[in-house]
């Protein structure tokens, strides 16, 4: 899949882009590793040194279904199970966990030795592996287990910053089937929505499997990335261009873009967010993500954006967002109770004028109208949010908003 990487000819403040070219899987460029902390725009934007006092994520696992971690400086001690899922290794050697090491990094990375700082650096990973190498390799039929084996051994969130179209029917059977179980015990699933967003746009699961939550990416200006797959799969964006992490040879730092970063960070945030309220429901961790993420302008939720770009801030910081039902998913119009067994219908309140109903109208209302909209407040979202909390997101342009026939693929976002 391909994707446009951008370099940033000022860091902070306006930000003026310049397309370098395409290419296959995450965009990259070398940089320094003493320079890669100061690049790391994403943290500023997060407003990431107000939040760590409040919450670093302690107490809450990820998994990261991916292709595995490498015992990289910034990610010693933070994971805690290593399992791979993957029959047959590449014919050649080696396992290529490059990627996987980055999204590793960007969520739970303590900076040391020049790594990766990551969002949430008190949380734990579980390093589930399913592929090799940035292309899929015996990649999709492996998630389902994956999952289940998160859902059964500990882990709150998973992080699948892959994406798949054309899977065997019998596979993606399994990958939904793990999906709805790990939901159905609490957990909350975050995937890429894809990079093909200028290129066919091509709607990708386990992203637009029910319940789960799928990302899209932004630049440092707020703008959707040209790359960003859209459409109704999309919950939430966060930033995805441009984003430090492991080079393919998973020793040098590069600078990526795609949305297997955004990805990465929502997870983070997430965890920021359950480790602060640690009685909380993955449902309502959820449900305060809908109410105080950046607004787009007009329709919520958006094709680009979803409910808005995450900020973690405004829950952490300034307190806002209620929680709700504990057994209802706000982003499924019906859910079974987590204690009776019995079933929840969504609450009968009509959506707000605009809105498509994707979860219960109440949810979506209250997401709408939520405490995210300060217009110019800051309050710990950051310059980036409060650029977007003023102004709205500016859109890339497209031309039409039409899937292309989805193609039998598997790969990294």
């Amino acid at each position: 899949m391909c994707v446009m990487s951008f370099r940033l000819s000022r860091w902070r403040g306006t930000t003026l882009l310049s397309a370098l070219g395409v290419c296959l899987g995450l965009a990259a460029q070398p940089v320094a590793a003493d320079d890669s902390h100061g690049r790391q725009w994403h943290l500023d934007a997060m407003s990431a040194e107000e939040l760590w006092p409040v919450s670093r994520g302690k107490g809450v696992t990820i998994a990261v279904i991916d292709s595995g971690v490498d015992p990289v400086p910034e990610l010693r001690g933070r994971v805690t199970t290593r399992k791979s899922f993957v029959k047959s290794p590449p014919s050649d050697g080696g396992d290529g966990n490059s990627h996987g090491t980055s999204m590793a990094s960007l969520i739970a990375g303590s900076g040391s030795s020049g790594g990766v700082q990551g969002l949430a650096p008190g949380a734990k990973i579980m390093s589930l592996q399913t592929r090799y190498r940035a292309v899929a390799f015996g990649g999709g039929e492996n998630w389902g287990s994956a999952i289940r084996y998160a859902a059964d051994h500990g882990a709150r969130i998973i992080n699948l910053s892959q994406t798949a179209t054309g899977t065997l029917d019998r596979h993606r059977r399994q990958m939904e089937d793990a999906v709805e179980y790990a939901i159905k015990k609490g957990l909350v699933i975050f995937a890429a929505t894809g990079n093909d967003g200028d290129k066919g746009n091509v709607p990708r699961y386990p992203s637009t499997f029910p319940g789960v939550v799928g990302v899209g990416a932004v630049d440092q200006s707020g703008k959707v990335a040209r790359f960003s797959t859209y459409g109704q799969q999309v919950k939430f964006a966060a930033p995805g261009v441009d984003i430090p992490g492991r080079c393919a040879d998973g020793q040098k730092m590069c600078q990526n873009s795609g949305t297997s970063a955004s990805t990465a960070l929502a997870s983070a945030s997430a965890a920021l967010i359950w480790s602060k309220h640690p009685t909380w429901t993955g449902n309502q961790v959820l449900r305060v993500m809908m109410q105080t993420a950046s607004k787009p302008k007009g329709k919520v939720p958006s094709p680009y954006i979803g409910y808005g770009i995450i900020r973690p801030g405004q829950v952490l910081i300034d307190g806002k967002g209620d929680p709700g039902n504990p057994d209802v998913n706000p982003l499924l119009p019906r859910e079974e109770t987590g204690s009776g067994g019995g079933s929840s219908s969504a609450q009968s309140a009509s959506p707000s004028k605009g809105v498509e109903v994707g979860a219960g109208p109440e949810d979506v209302r209250r997401a709408v109208n939520g405490a995210a909209s300060d217009r110019g407040g800051s309050g710990g979202s950051g310059f980036l949010w409060v650029l977007l909390g003023g102004g709205g997101v500016v859109v890339v342009a497209v031309t039409a908003f039409l899937f292309a026939r989805a193609r039998r693929s598997q790969t990294t976002a």
